[in-house]
């Protein structure tokens, strides 16, 4: 008795948890209501095509379905699982029911044999129920060899058609069948039944854990099932977030902010003691890249629309600290280059060297002059923020301001070579404030004499603002601000977003101030909605769609246009009109 326990095989989760009936199918409720009428009604077809990546229910559902139209109950949509025909599909023993593999069986000779034997009547079901699986394997003499008996088939023959990939069977064949779209699990759904699974077998479990489960997924449930028997093995039967983190080689989520808050503070060490730890730990830092874009779309999205804090799923406060905290452009520029960083990954010499320059470019497009910490001594929940600078150096040196690129620019520049200067720091897309004039404005800098914080200076602040030599996020200070106040040394500005308040831009924008006006400046910061033309941005904004509106005029007018519409019935896209000066 102990050698026969002994040789007892184990039956993997994915094999026992394989569900036998529509209502235990996960994920897939639309295909499944559309068959459950069609089987309620009798309003059968005799071919069905069910598409999806792997492990989402296609041979799941063909066998369901074999079931339904052979129990021995009759032809029904909750078969009994209990009769002969049942059982038997569900241990692969029926002899009606025929599964064929198209990868291995894809030429016109087993095709035709397939069909030569569906003219026979069933031996001992009520159809014959042959199912092809991935059919756009199969050879086009395959295809048109089964395209006649496809489409009128013995009344006892029905087909069911499984695809990874749909694109590839001929629109000849995806005419003849019913079409089922199967979808990818969600990883939530996949959670909710890996506990159940989990509970029936008795195997202790984090719910943290089953989440990450149900992301390393990718929607495969039978990937799920898989992973799981893996995660216990490696757990010794005990499924913690750490161990199933561990073995999927997943990155810790504090890594990651980490990573971050070390980025906002300028912490070149601190970045690649991240860097560092994860290699410690063995994780793979192409996966670090793919995780960290990941919680950088969680942190766009937790600054949009705010999520329930209480969510399993919710980011901790720490990462709702960084999602206030980072700038919304920022943000979106260090998104694009992890997931530029990620596909360039094999290009590096080795992953650690191509993480670690990934995020000190992530660094270069922070200011480093200007950045703070997170919690930096800004303070962001009172109303005005107030800083005195330092008092400027006797004769500051005059800066030059140069363009910056844009977003676009910044992805498709060439990295730059080591031996040259460091090129601009790009910020992110907005108009250009270079030109942004008033009709009353006069330039105004350290050079036209001493500079008085009155009423006038107030008119021109935008102008002012636009010619200040500042990058970086503490240049987007300056022109997105709004002058309300000036007299003394004392400036009040006023900013339509908290985020612009965050680190240390308003100290960097009170220094760039007091050096070019030649004397110190207390700079006074408040959020509140902003008056149409009172920001440099504001204006360049306006007169960018000017611009966009004389150019749209001008193509309407255009007789060459004209003539096109009305002799060749063309049309102007829209939006593709563009001011000759507005970059693509």
């Amino acid at each position: 008795m102990r050698a026969q326990t002994g040789e007892m095989s184990y039956l993997v989760l994915a094999r026992k948890w394989r569900p036998r009936d529509f209502e235990s199918l996960v994920g897939q409720d639309h295909v499944v209501r559309a068959l459950t009428h069609a089987l309620s009604t009798g309003r059968l077809h005799h071919a069905w095509l069910f598409t999806g990546t792997r492990g989402v229910g296609k041979t799941t559902l063909s066998r369901i379905l074999a079931k339904s139209l052979n129990c021995e109950t009759g032809i029904t949509a909750t078969p009994c699982g209990q009769c002969r025909a049942c059982t038997e599909i569900d241990s692969g023993r029926f002899v009606d029911y025929v599964e064929l593999d198209a990868a291995s069986n894809r030429g016109v000779e087993e095709m035709t044999q397939l069909l030569e034997q569906a003219v026979y009547a069933p031996a001992v079901g009520r159809f014959k129920v042959y199912m092809i699986d991935e059919v756009h394997m199969l050879s086009g003499h395959a295809f048109n060899a089964m395209l006649k008996t496809l489409e009128e088939p013995p009344p006892h023959v029905k087909f069911i058609l499984a695809t990874t990939d749909p694109q590839k069977i001929p629109p000849t064949v995806l005419s003849r069948c019913l079409q089922f779209n199967l979808k990818q699990m969600p990883p939530e759904a996949v959670a909710d039944y890996l506990d159940k699974v989990l509970t029936q077998e008795g195997v202790p479990f984090e719910p943290a854990a089953l989440r990450l489960l149900g992301k390393a997924a990718s929607g495969s449930m039978r990937d799920a099932l898989s992973l799981t028997d893996q995660a216990i093995a490696y757990s010794s039967a005990n499924l913690s977030t750490e161990a199933v983190r561990t073995m999927l080689g997943s990155v810790d989520q504090t890594h990651l902010t980490r990573l971050l808050q070390a980025l906002m503070r300028c912490d070149a060490p601190g970045v690649v003691a991240v860097a560092d730890a994860l290699a410690t730990r063995g994780i793979s830092f192409r996966a670090a890249l793919a995780d960290l874009a990941v919680l950088l779309s969680q942190l766009a999205i937790e600054q949009r629309v705010p999520g329930d804090p209480t969510s399993p799923e919710a980011l901790d406060a720490e990462q709702r600290e960084l999602a206030q905290a980072m700038a919304p452009d920022l943000l979106q520029l260090f998104y694009t280059v992890a997931v530029h960083g990620r596909q360039e990954m094999t290009l590096a010499p080795d992953e650690y060297a191509g993480f670690v320059m990934v995020c000190l470019k992530m660094l270069s497009f922070v200011d480093s002059e200007g950045c703070g910490k997170v919690d930096s001594q800004v303070d962001t929940e009172s109303p005005q923020t107030e800083l005195q600078s330092a008092p400027p150096p006797p004769q500051a040196e005059k800066k030059t301001l140069t363009p910056e690129p844009s977003a676009q620019a910044i992805e498709a520049a060439p990295e730059p070579d080591v031996q040259k200067p460091a090129p601009p720091e790009p910020a992110a897309q907005r108009a250009d404030t270079s030109n942004v004039t008033k009709a009353d404005a006069a330039p105004m800098t350290a050079q036209t004499g001493p500079v008085k914080f009155d009423a006038t200076f107030v008119q021109n602040w935008p102008h002012f603002a636009a010619s200040l030599p500042l990058s970086g996020m503490a240049q987007q200070l300056a022109t997105q601000s709004a002058c309300v106040a000036a007299s003394g040394d004392t400036l009040s500005l006023q900013v339509p977003t908290s985020a612009l308040t965050q680190g240390g831009h308003v100290k960097r924008l009170s220094e760039v101030l007091a050096q070019t006006i030649g004397r110190p400046v207390q700079l006074k910061v408040a959020v509140g909605e902003l008056a149409e033309g009172a920001s440099a941005q504001s204006i360049a904004d306006a007169q960018a769609r000017e611009r966009q509106l004389q150019a749209e005029e001008v193509v309407r007018r255009d007789p060459f246009v004209n003539a096109l519409i009305e002799g060749f019935g063309a049309h102007v896209v829209p939006g593709s009109v563009r001011a000759a000066d507005t970059p693509n």
